[in-house]
């Protein structure tokens, strides 16, 4: 292996804090919860945890282990603009794709985001996200799938992110429901006490799937692993797979986010579904130096043309840094043991590198920059 560093196209992110936050609010961010443990624990006490102080460390000037303390005391000195341009920038992404739908007023927009390491980015747009703001603006249920049909054709994303996985599970309709099932199902649907609408029903998250796919729009499925709103035996990929087998012929991509701890079965779609791309998302920062374990799973049986690079960093720049980082040392640590027991070439190694840093990306969501 040549030792050289490729560029990444992180393929599923969101924007970062522009505010600094105390301990307290650091810590709710270093986890999948709302807020940390009332035990009184310290979610610094984990493998993040240990990844922060061990490798976010130095990037702020400080020594290798700093105390949690000494961390947040330094975070706060620099600053959160100095914080997010320099773990940004350490990180060596090249490209982001943006899920603009999580959020969007507490955190920097894509543009803004790629420019603290003058990279580039593209959108993502949320279904669901689009879905409510159509309902919360009086769209009446007649009009609903023009309007919403409308919003994602015009809306310039790259792609487009479906998190049924929150709202109904992952075992989607194999056939697009029709409008006048459509309409029934949002009959249903009532604004809460402040006029917001959260959209619950099986049938409207089956439409707004499909209907990305009819647009040709790369479509991202949140699965497994994510915070307390996640009913996690209905995150299993595998209940998606009527769905993918319904719409393989479309030749549409359809991209498997985070998949811990089911990515095993991630990469078994992976490997039946042409359209089917998977990455480990935020369980690589999340598992720490222990990473390259889910890593190495997910290579058993994924081809290396399907596996991607994703963050999903949120709000701290330490999620950049530490999923770039924990990635190219588990995968370089995994290709490089193939290496070694001539399993592989080193040739053959570089090059499942760059596809999993950023080739199979670019070819997935149809850039223009393929590199060779």
């Amino acid at each position: 292996m040549t030792g050289t560093r490729p560029g990444l196209l992180d393929h599923h992110c969101h924007g970062l804090l522009t505010r600094d936050v105390d301990r307290a609010g650091f810590e709710s961010m270093m986890n999948e919860g709302s807020r940390p443990s009332p035990l009184g624990t310290s979610f610094f006490d984990s493998m993040l945890g240990l990844a922060v102080r061990r490798w976010c460390a130095p990037v702020l000037d400080l020594e290798p282990h700093a105390p949690a303390e000494a961390y947040l005391a330094r975070r706060r000195e620099l600053g959160v603009d100095e914080v997010n341009r320099r773990l940004v920038r350490a990180a060596g992404i090249d490209t982001f794709l943006v899920d603009t739908g999580l959020t969007p007023g507490e955190l920097t927009p894509p543009a803004e985001l790629a420019g603290l390491c003058d990279g580039r980015s593209h959108e993502v747009i949320r279904l669901e996200a689009v879905a409510e703001e159509a309902l919360a603006a009086g769209t009446p249920a007649s009009g609903f799938a023009d309007a919403v049909t409308e919003r994602l054709r015009s809306s310039g994303a790259i792609a487009a992110k479906s998190i049924a996985a929150y709202r109904v599970g992952l075992r989607l309709a194999p056939v697009r429901p029709t409008d006048d099932e459509l309409v029934r199902a949002l009959a249903a649907v009532r604004p809460d006490g402040a006029g917001r609408h959260r959209l619950q029903e099986p049938t409207v998250s089956a439409w707004l799937a499909w209907t990305a796919v009819e647009l040709g729009l790369p479509l991202q499925f949140h699965v497994a692993y994510g915070d307390s709103d996640v009913d996690l035996d209905e995150c299993d990929p595998l209940r998606l797979t009527a769905f993918l087998r319904a719409t393989e012929e479309r030749a549409v991509p359809v991209l498997l986010l985070h998949n811990y701890p089911f990515h095993r079965n991630a990469a078994y779609l992976a490997q039946v579904f042409d359209h089917v791309f998977m990455d480990v998302g935020l369980a690589t920062h999340n598992t720490g130096a222990l990473s390259a374990a889910v890593l190495r799973e997910s290579l058993e049986l994924v081809p290396f043309g399907k596996l991607l690079f994703s963050s999903d960093a949120f709000g701290l720049a330490e999620l950049y840094h530490l999923g770039a980082l924990l990635f190219r040392r588990g995968l370089a640590a995994t290709l490089m043991a193939l290496v070694d027991a001539d399993d592989m070439s080193a040739q053959d190694a570089d090059r499942v590198t760059r596809l999993v840093s950023a080739e199979n990306a670019r070819r997935a969501y149809g850039l223009a920059d393929v590199a060779g």
